[in-house]
């Protein structure tokens, strides 16, 4: 069973690892510096134990 929301926040890679974006991306951005913005447009893997659970329904 897939849930529709896990699936649209998540993306498996070609090894098998799962990608997310980092939190915080939305408002907000004017109280923040350059590199703060900056590094937030990367998207993070996600760890093992969380990976598992999520791997669940996905």
């Amino acid at each position: 069973m897939t849930k529709k929301s896990i699936s649209t926040r998540f993306k498996v890679t070609g090894s098998g690892k799962l990608i997310r974006r980092t939190m915080g991306q939305g408002h907000f951005k004017t109280k923040r510096n350059g590199s703060g913005i900056r590094l937030k447009r990367k998207d993070v893997t996600v760890d093992r134990a969380d990976r598992l659970i999520i791997q669940k329904y996905l």
